[in-house]
């Protein structure tokens, strides 16, 4: 009988079916989800365009050299060089990985409308509810829900990583102490994992100071100072709905609904293009 151990390898049809549309992604990208399984046939779980990860093999318990290259897209990988379980995604040359809470979460929303106007697939991890502190209560905040295995990321190297939000915090009364720790963890692991990605980040969206958006706008400003301490590019979005008159686009407090979600994302790409974050 297989041990266990032996898992690093593929998920079943029926774990993969269950990843697809409930993990850490969304259904035109390959998503995470626990659960381990001796090697066996997956259910190929892609997206249009896409290919399969490059990299090199991992030998299991039983001696059988398993190369990623021959996974199909979403089947989760043990990658010898770190220990933890990712997730095959096509065309990771072409892939960002972004980072988020429901800002950018549904499939249309305005952070993956900026980056497939760049030219890039995403590949999403979050979940509504969390942040860099903020957690929803099956879902840890970003950096914990990372560490233990809530979400997975992608296997290879993507261009580009792009991690959004900030707005959970806020409402949930994190502090700055604690924002500004978690998120240099975050972009810490980040940049160890993908040595040669280009990061960003994007900020808090909010109504500004002057229009009821006070702690939001704070947020936005503090995460902006982590950024820069990492030396990396930010996106401040704290006062961008009363500054781009977007207030009637919302659908909730919060929330965009359509129109909102392709006028920000025109901005965003705007901004993340001058940034020189356009896919080359």
């Amino acid at each position: 009988m297989l041990q266990a151990s032996t898992r690093a390898l593929l998920i079943g049809p029926v774990i993969a079916a269950s990843v697809f549309l409930a993990g850490c992604g969304a259904a035109t990208e390959p998503a995470s989800g626990a659960g381990s399984a001796a090697p066996r046939a997956a259910a190929p779980v892609a997206a249009p365009g896409e290919a399969v990860a490059a990299g090199s093999a991992v030998v299991s318990d039983l001696g059988a050299a398993v190369d990623p290259a021959s996974l199909p897209a979403g089947a989760l990988y043990r990658n010898p060089a770190n220990g933890r379980d990712e997730v095959i995604v096509g065309n990771i040359a072409h892939t960002a990985l972004l980072i988020g809470d429901s800002q950018s979460e549904p499939q249309a929303s305005w952070p993956r409308r900026a980056l497939t106007g760049l030219g890039y697939d995403v590949f999403f991890c979050g979940k509504g509810g969390t942040g860099f502190v903020a957690s929803n209560g099956t879902t840890g905040n970003y950096v914990d829900a990372l560490q233990r295995g809530d979400w997975h990321l992608p296997y290879g190297f993507p261009p580009l990583v792009l991690i959004e939000g900030g707005g959970n915090d806020a409402k949930q009364g994190a502090s700055n102490e604690q924002i500004s720790a978690n998120a240099d963890r975050l972009i810490t692991t980040i940049k160890q994992r993908y040595p040669g990605a280009k990061l960003a980040m994007v900020g808090t969206l909010g109504k500004g100071a002057d229009h009821g958006g006070a702690r939001r706008a704070e947020v936005d400003a503090l995460l902006g100072t982590v950024a820069a301490d990492h030396g990396i590019p930010f996106v401040s979005v704290g006062d961008w709905l009363t500054r781009y008159g977007l207030e009637s686009q919302l659908k909730d407090s919060v929330h965009m609904n359509g129109e909102g979600h392709r006028a920000l994302g025109e901005l965003l790409g705007d901004r993340l293009a001058k940034l020189g974050l356009r896919l080359s």
